[in-house]
């Protein structure tokens, strides 16, 4: 069999041998752009699935976006595709173009998958994964596939850059403080892998493309790999990182004397997000989050109901569709299981953005229970239109959306359960009225008037 060696780069060498020779089972490089991070990922799988036959996966963020960035990418400098290159025909036993899928001679298999479907993998003999754009894919996906991975002694490899300081940055810092992970940043300033001129015709394109500040942050993102701010176009990026700042992402009790509500954004397990939250007082406290992994309803009640999470549902205005294989509404759904859901009335998305906004600034989280949901609200998007060069209105759809989504209408609901503010009573009015006697009748008291006539003179000074 033909032995496949490809040319490390200096700067590639150590993750290479940290994960070529599984030195370390555990794998994040943070690495600017067009540092090789997913050849030399497709390398090194192609090596290690020929030592040992299994199956390998290489996560994207999106399934929809594999093909486009990996499978049918091509390398400029060959004219040939990048999967032929790492995967030449003669290694191969089969090769299933549709699934992206390819088996090898050894019995090994390599498939691309996406971080969006997580749940739908089936992954008896797993050996490896790599998540590309970590920092963009779904971060259940890796909870829901380790297990798998440690049942078989395998290894994972987390390669992305950076994008704001989400999930990416805080593995980088639990992966550096464990040694049983190799953690590497390498910034461009590090590797040397582009000259100063290729920089500032860099730099001069995002500016030009971008404008000078949002040019400025996206390129210290992309080449010196800045965790600075938040992800470039999050709703809710800047809300989250003031959050932190301010130490109110911490240790949040449930309060038993006070009920806990709930916020849902309606659809199927994994597009239903739910924000639980207690308002005692003028605080606003989210003690929970919860992302069902099965369709069925009454289990996603079942978690709440056991948590003992019994007050009010807030539901989309769109919970009257009849769902859920009955002929019962959403809403005669949830009120037979025990719960007690109410619509929230229909607004628009920028209206609902800026209750998600307000509600965030008031808000204390529970860093342990919320962890996910901080995430999604982190990465919860726009859209980049590249005709355009502008943001589009619409939020790029993603595993976040939807979490974004039910944080609108926790924005929109939290504001019915807090205390009605009272106005202060105003000044009592004197009413005169004439008796049998001639005298005149007040209906304040002695004190009342005198008092008033303080103030009256006192205005008149």
């Amino acid at each position: 069999m033909t032995e496949h060696v490809f040319r490390v780069r200096r700067y590639q060498q150590p993750l290479h041998r940290a994960w070529s020779t599984l030195e370390k089972r555990r794998l994040i490089e943070i690495a600017h752009r067009r540092w090789g991070k997913d050849e030399i990922a497709l390398n090194v799988t192609r090596d290690l699935a020929l030592q040992r036959p299994a199956s390998y996966w290489h996560a994207l963020p999106e399934y929809a976006q594999a093909r486009k960035a990996i499978w049918a990418a091509v390398n400029p400098h060959t004219g040939k595709r990048r999967v032929d290159e790492a995967f030449p025909l003669e290694i191969r036993e089969s090769t299933n173009e549709q699934e992206m899928f390819i088996k090898l001679r050894n019995g090994s298999t390599w498939q691309i998958v996406g971080s969006d479907r997580y749940n739908a993998l089936v992954g008896a003999g797993v050996a490896g994964v790599v998540f590309s754009e970590w920092a963009l894919c779904n971060p259940s996906a890796w909870g829901y596939i380790r297990p798998m991975v440690e049942e078989n002694g395998g290894w994972a490899a987390f390669i992305t850059t950076p994008r704001g300081n989400n999930h990416a940055k805080t593995m980088l810092d639990m992966a550096r403080d464990n040694p049983s992970w190799f953690a590497e940043v390498s910034d461009v300033r590090s590797t040397g892998a582009l000259s100063e001129q290729q920089l500032d015709e860099a730099l001069a394109e995002y500016q030009a493309i971008y404008g000078v500040d949002f040019g400025l942050a996206l390129f210290e993102q992309e080449y010196l790999c800045s965790f600075a701010g938040a992800m470039i176009g999050a709703y809710f990026g800047s809300e989250v990182s003031r959050a932190e700042r301010d130490g109110r992402v911490r240790a949040v009790p449930v309060d038993e004397a006070h009920p806990v509500h709930t916020a849902w954004d309606l659809g199927a397990a994994h597009n239903n997000p739910i924000w639980c939250f207690q308002v005692i007082g003028a605080e606003l406290r989210i003690v929970d989050f919860y992302v069902p992994e099965s369709e069925d309803i009454e289990d996603w009640c079942r978690w709440l109901s056991d948590r003992g999470y019994t007050g009010i549902d807030y539901v989309p205005h769109d919970i009257l569709v009849t769902e859920w294989g009955s002929k019962r509404t959403r809403i005669e759904t949830l009120r037979a299981l025990g719960r007690k859901p109410k619509r929230i009335a229909k607004v628009s998305v920028a209206d609902g953005l800026q209750a998600g906004r307000v509600a965030i600034n008031a808000a204390v989280f529970d860093a342990e229970r919320c962890a996910h949901g901080l995430d999604g609200l982190k990465n919860y998007r726009r859209e980049w239109d590249d005709d355009l060069k502008t943001f589009r209105q619409t939020p790029v759809k993603d595993w976040a959306e939807h979490i974004g989504s039910a944080w609108r209408y926790l924005g929109l609901a939290w504001r019915e359960e807090r205390p009605a503010v009272k106005a202060p009573p105003k000044p009592k009015e004197a009413v005169y009225t004439a008796r049998a006697d001639g005298m005149v009748a007040s209906n304040m008291t002695v004190r009342e008037q005198i008092e008033a006539m303080i103030k009256r003179k006192r205005g008149t000074m």
